[in-house]
């Protein structure tokens, strides 16, 4: 147990390095002007046109960062700073979201795996740590109940590994899209990579932490039966 404590504290750590570096990125191209001089909305709903996509709708969200596309509803929504910005991080996130609308509209493969994974993860995440913890206490005598929790986790694992190519594919419409259009092109276009660059590696960490916390999980399998 000590070895998955540390690790979690070491993915924790790097976690928050990697949010702060997010949350200093975004600061710094909120300042920085798009030539046209649109609004994150004016921009998503740009985009949406441009890829013949006319049933979604773009909305508000509350919270900071709280971007995200709803596939459901089929709805963008946008956090305050982006929804009424006019910076460059405005701009790279409202794209990055309508990407994902891109995605449905086109049934993009991983986008669609993702979405069917959502009810199993959802329900593995409400009782894994309990079966987890209850494995572990009681490995010697019933291994079997930490296997079916080694399972539940191996799920979500899976769901945050499907979830990279969803959001570098997302990313990658979104600054080509930011290019072609002109949005923001040359210095700009560069600069909203980077920022989603650093929004995409909170996904990277994340799904590292989940693969070795999964194999820390096997190998405490494995050492309860050779102890048995």
């Amino acid at each position: 147990m000590g070895i998955i404590y540390f690790t979690s504290i070491i993915f924790v750590v790097i976690s928050m390095l990697v949010s702060m570096r997010l949350k200093a990125k975004f600061a710094q191209y909120s300042q920085v002007g798009l030539p046209g001089g649109q609004s994150g909305r004016e921009i998503a709903e740009q985009m949406l046109r441009d890829h013949g996509i006319f049933d979604v709708t773009v909305q508000p969200s509350t919270g900071f960062l709280s971007d995200h596309y709803n596939p459901d509803n089929k709805t963008v929504n946008l956090s305050p700073d982006v929804f009424n910005g006019h910076s460059v991080a405005s701009a790279s996130v409202a794209a990055h979201e309508c990407g994902h609308a891109v995605q449905h509209a086109t049934a993009y493969r991983w986008l669609m795996m993702r979405s069917r994974l959502v009810p199993v993860v959802q329900f593995s995440s409400s009782i894994l740590q309990w079966v987890l913890l209850a494995g572990i206490l009681m490995i010697n005598t019933f291994p079997q109940l930490l296997l079916a929790g080694i399972v539940l986790f191996a799920m979500t694992t899976i769901f945050a590994l499907i979830t990279l190519p969803v959001e570098f594919d997302a990313s990658n419409r979104a600054v080509a899209w930011l290019d072609s259009s002109r949005v923001a092109a040359g210095q700009a276009n560069m600069q909203a990579k980077d920022a989603l660059h650093w929004a995409a590696m909170t996904y990277v960490v994340a799904a590292l932490a989940s693969v070795v916390t999964l194999i820390q999980y096997i190998f405490i399998f494995l050492s309860g039966r050779n102890r048995n």
